[in-house]
């Protein structure tokens, strides 16, 4: 199983139409197209999951930089989830210590 992150989508790309595209490499199962918590708005990014990773290898090489939509797609292996901390502290405001 591999996780490809797909960047650079048109807001309006749709889980079927990114589906299509993979599918001509083999079988896609999963589309996730992230969307903003708040407004529902698409986020212009998401993941395909790809059960045979030699059919994911193909994905990725040819479809990094073709187009959907009028825009140039940014695609490559899903890096893990990092731990971002509990989203609390440290950028800006507050006080500094020195």
């Amino acid at each position: 199983m591999k996780n490809i992150f797909v960047g650079n989508l048109n807001f309006g790309a749709t889980e079927a139409a990114v589906r299509s595209l993979f599918e001509a490499y083999g079988a896609v199962d999963r589309v996730n197209i992230v969307t903003d918590r708040d407004t529902g708005q698409a986020r212009g990014f998401g993941f395909v999951e790809m059960s045979a990773n030699a059919d994911a290898d193909r994905a990725i090489a040819g479809l990094n930089g073709t187009e959907l939509d009028g825009r140039a797609l940014n695609v490559n292996e899903a890096r893990p989830k990092t731990d971002r901390g509990s989203g609390g502290g440290g950028g800006g405001g507050g006080q500094r210590r020195w």
